[in-house]
């Protein structure tokens, strides 16, 4: 490594050890009750069950956004799909979808499903409910994601696969999505990272989630402060895991396009 690789590397601890310092300055002068975080840091970290014996805090977030990511990554690339097609349905469904999703708020999305959907016959639970709502918002987000991927792949690479024979689908499998993925997880990564964060939305159906446990405490104890810094920490440690698992995938996926 040269001298001006470190000094940079020095220069940045310098300024995050600044910037740190001045985050701790400001939390501090709230005169937070630390004891009162202790108690109810167990409850957010989902060290404890809830009295039904189901999960929450950050285990139950885990869980929503791990269903989530999955389902909003086959609805993405569906949707996808549908917008380069050259059939008017698929390309009518899809744009549809994707207007609709990513043009109204998530929150009157989670409870159009969770208040309107009894009034039509089917009665969710609020975690199905909230899945489904955050996956079929980030599933519209993902769609322009993965069509701008598919679409940064070079035209060549079509004539290529036909050259050696390949039928449209098996082409699509198995040369030009492993390319787009390069282009598409970056943008990935930050859309789950938001998602992450607006599964915070879902309190309001009364899930023992994060943010629910956070106001919870806080309003029954007047510790809003204490509460809500806690929760916003704990998001924020989750966002740098989900950083560094991207950061790991797309090495590790530009790694297997070079052999």
């Amino acid at each position: 490594m040269s001298r001006q690789d470190w000094k940079f590397r020095l220069n940045v601890l310098l300024v995050l050890g600044v910037l740190a310092a001045a985050f701790v300055w400001f939390v501090l002068r709230f005169e937070l009750n630390y004891e009162f975080v202790l108690e109810k840091f167990p409850m957010l970290l989902g060290l404890e069950l809830t009295p039904e014996g189901f999960l929450q805090g950050v285990p139950l977030t885990l869980f929503l956004c791990a269903c989530s990511m999955a389902l909003s990554v086959l609805l993405g690339m569906a949707s996808a799909l549908g917008r380069l097609s050259r059939n008017p349905v698929f390309f009518g469904v899809a744009t549809f979808y994707n207007s609709f999703f990513k043009g109204t708020p998530l929150l009157v999305q989670i409870l159009l499903i969770y208040l309107g959907l009894p009034q039509l016959g089917p009665v969710p639970d609020a975690i199905p409910s909230g899945i489904i709502a955050l996956s079929l918002c980030y599933g519209a987000y993902l769609s322009e994601v993965f069509r701008s991927a598919i679409l940064s792949v070079n035209r060549g690479q079509w004539e290529a696969g036909k050259a050696l024979g390949l039928k449209h689908n098996a082409i699509l499998r198995l040369i030009i999505i492993p390319q787009a993925m390069r282009v598409a997880i970056p943008p990935s990564g930050s859309l789950f990272i938001s998602m992450l964060k607006d599964s915070s939305l879902v309190s309001v159906m009364g899930l023992w989630e994060i943010m629910f446990l956070a106001q919870s405490y806080g309003r029954s104890s007047y510790r809003y402060m204490e509460m809500l810094l806690a929760a916003a920490f704990i998001y924020w440690v989750l966002s740098i895991v989900l950083e560094l698992i991207q950061a790991r995938l797309e090495k590790r996926h530009n790694r297997s396009l070079q052999h």
